[in-house]
């Protein structure tokens, strides 16, 4: 990044995105080794992240927004006619595809929260909600991690077509903010906001989960 260039994604962004990269694994194989307080404490982290996220969504750097990103089915059509995207950041499809997995992880992370193997492990919003509700959360979860793969997969896909295939330097920016080709148009929000962000975040699900009713122990 030459000294002086705007970066395309600030630092709260890219930090993100690289915390949720490693999330990911640890919650599958936390989940897989029933290592349930390492996957508890994985699923607070992301809600964190992502509520953090979609905070900065509204009120973060220009690229990072989603009024930013996020556009109608129509210039989504005419990106895939071979329209050049109208933003530094993502472009029409990948902007909805980070919707997406935001809303995606968001709802996997909330559903965790009523979660139990029916052994050794109970989320923190269990006893708050009836069986049947349960059982909803139960299947939302299982079934939106299998989303979440499928759609990371073709995430993946799509950045090492654009990384290889056209010569978009993607993995820079994300990693250094700008690259060759990829410039932010304004100065980024400073990153302390974001910061606070994350502390009230943590504060209010902290909160949050001091106000869920424990489990009712038998008295003989």
């Amino acid at each position: 990044m030459s000294s002086g260039a705007k970066p395309v994604w600030d630092i709260p962004t890219r930090v993100f995105h690289w915390l949720i990269v490693c999330c990911l694994p640890l919650a599958w194989w936390s989940a897989a080794e029933q290592r349930f307080d390492l996957h508890q404490w994985t699923g607070y982290t992301v809600l964190v992240l992502v509520s953090s996220r979609i905070v900065w969504g509204f009120v973060g750097s220009r690229h990072s927004r989603f009024t930013d990103f996020v556009v109608g089915p129509a210039r989504v059509r005419a990106y895939m006619r071979g329209r050049a995207s109208s933003s530094a950041g993502h472009n029409p499809l990948g902007g909805w595809s980070v919707l997406s997995l935001l809303l995606l992880l968001l709802l996997q992370a909330v559903s965790g929260l009523f979660n139990s193997d029916d052994i050794f492990f109970s989320g923190p919003l269990y006893y708050w909600v009836d069986a049947d509700f349960r059982d909803v959360m139960g299947a939302v979860h299982d079934t939106v991690f299998n989303i979440l793969v499928g759609l990371v997969c073709l995430h993946l896909f799509a950045v090492l077509y654009h990384q290889l295939k056209l010569k978009e330097k993607l993995l820079q920016a994300m990693v250094r903010g700008s690259a060759a080709g990829r410039v932010g148009t304004e100065v980024p929000v400073a990153w302390g906001w974001a910061l606070l962000i994350v502390i009230l975040m943590g504060l209010a699900l902290w909160w949050g989960l001091k106000q869920a009713p424990q489990p009712v122990l038998l008295t003989w």
